[in-house]
């Protein structure tokens, strides 16, 4: 994908209600979370207000050969709920923080979507028949009069129009104090987890009253609390190992057959800090704002602040792998600061053959970096660089000195445009870049 790296963009399209380009927005739209399928064929996202939208991949017409990989709107549905816990007197966001689909097993789809309190499994099914000719009921519904019924009927079902249903299966709540940060779905189809600040839950996929603590961190007087939890998951082929990021720049893998428990890590994986690079921000730009397996289960990738990282699960004392995502930032900290983003958490994603990973930036940039060749590029999502077939053009950003006709100067950067999820289809070149209000699905250059 990387050589050079030609993103093309096969379809913007905008969740925010309005027709207009660049329409007003409430908060309510702003995205934030996206999730491909296990095939790619569905792509999800969630949004402040709590809505799911499901975009389905529209199948190749061999008359028109630039149609496939176009993804179009297949379902919407309220997922969560404002609420109010009275017992704390705090409101409860509808905002949905993560969406993980569970592994296909027959002809409907079930996923899981999660706000800060409350876990839903949603079964996404369609329908193309209708039964008619019921004995007992008439055309609406309704229960006949039984002295009216003097023959029987077998009833039959008729076609009608494609229709996609979408229905609550299970409701996971009561389990966490603190807000849910992640959830992951386990290589045994069987079980997921779902992770807040301070502690672990291992769930049944068919049992909502009951979970299992895995992991706590809660220290007995908060006081002394140093770190949380910030990110969790399972490796993708071994059901017993889990990994979890923390806000100390530290990643803990654990092994479930050790004990019940998983207090104790089986690998601590930490960068030595260099003292002479030690500031006030220190702790804040190395606190880990996600973590994800390789496909292959070998290496971790996390990103922090300012670098994202590959670690083999091998090597514990530093990492394979570092890339400087926005290194031109490190002087601004001080004013990131003071207008809160130096707190933002950006999400990371590997390609499906774990060669080339992917994150966010601000100014609606993202950035690629290839493994093999460790080339790395800048591209942005937004809607003047983003016409149907056209192919982006890399960006750069210069720290004063001689700028180039096209470079973009690091204070004209706008901080309030940040691309904070991505997801990468997981076999082929298509990715989705959540930028605000706006999903931007980019494809590879067709040949």
């Amino acid at each position: 994908m990387l050589n050079p790296i030609q993103v093309l963009c096969s379809d913007i399209t905008s969740l925010s209600l309005e027709p207009e380009p660049f329409a007003s927005y409430t908060e309510a739209d702003i995205i934030s979370t996206v999730e491909f399928n296990h095939t790619g064929e569905l792509l999800a996202t969630g949004d402040k207000g709590g809505r799911v939208v499901i975009f389905q991949r529209e199948p190749e017409c061999k008359t028109e050969p630039y149609s496939q990989g176009e993804y179009n709107v297949y379902s919407t549905f309220q997922s969560h709920e404002p609420e109010f816990d009275y017992l704390k007197s705090l409101e409860i966001e509808e905002k949905i923080n993560k969406i993980r689909w569970l592994p296909q097993q027959n002809a409907a789809h079930f996923l899981l979507s999660t706000n800060d309190k409350t876990i839903k499994l949603w079964k996404v099914s369609e329908r193309d028949k209708r039964p008619e000719g019921y004995n007992l009921k008439d055309e609406e519904g309704r229960i006949k009069d039984l002295s009216t019924v003097t023959s029987l009927q077998v009833p039959v079902l008729k076609p009608m129009d494609l229709m996609v249903e979408v229905s609550p299966r299970r409701v996971f709540a009561n389990a966490h104090t603190y807000h849910v940060n992640s959830i992951s779905v386990n290589s045994d189809h069987e079980t997921y987890m779902s992770a807040d600040d301070l502690r672990i839950n291992l769930w049944h996929l068919g049992i909502t009253d009951r979970s299992f603590n895995i992991v706590d961190i809660k220290p007995v007087n908060m006081e002394d609390l140093t770190e949380v939890i910030t990110a969790a998951e399972f490796h993708p082929h071994h059901c017993n190992l889990l990994v979890y990021s923390s806000s100390k720049g530290t990643l803990r893998l654990c092994d479930m057959r050790e004990a019940a428990l998983c207090d104790k890590h089986s690998k601590l994986f930490e960068e030595p800090e260099d003292p002479s690079n030690r500031s006030f921000f220190s702790e804040i730009i190395s606190s880990v704002s996600d973590v994800k397996f390789s496909h292959s289960g070998r290496y971790l990738l996390t990103r922090d602040y300012l670098t994202a990282k590959v670690w083999d699960l091998n090597m514990e004392n530093k990492p394979l792998e570092i890339y400087q995502v926005h290194d031109y930032l490190r002087s601004k900290l001080c004013s990131l600061y003071e207008n809160d983003c130096i707190f933002d958490k950006f999400e990371c994603a590997w390609n499906g053959s774990d060669s080339v990973i992917m994150t966010g930036a601000y100014n609606n940039f993202f950035r690629m970096f290839d493994r093999n060749t460790k080339r790395d590029v800048t591209l942005e999502a937004s809607r003047e660089s983003s016409k149907p077939r056209a192919v982006l053009k890399p960006r750069r950003v210069c720290q004063g000195g001689k700028r180039r006709k096209d470079d973009i100067s690091v204070d004209s950067l706008d901080f309030t445009k940040k691309i904070l999820h991505t997801a990468w289809h997981p076999t082929e070149n298509i990715i989705a870049i959540a930028a605000t209000n706006n999903l931007y699905i980019f494809q590879d250059k067709f040949n």
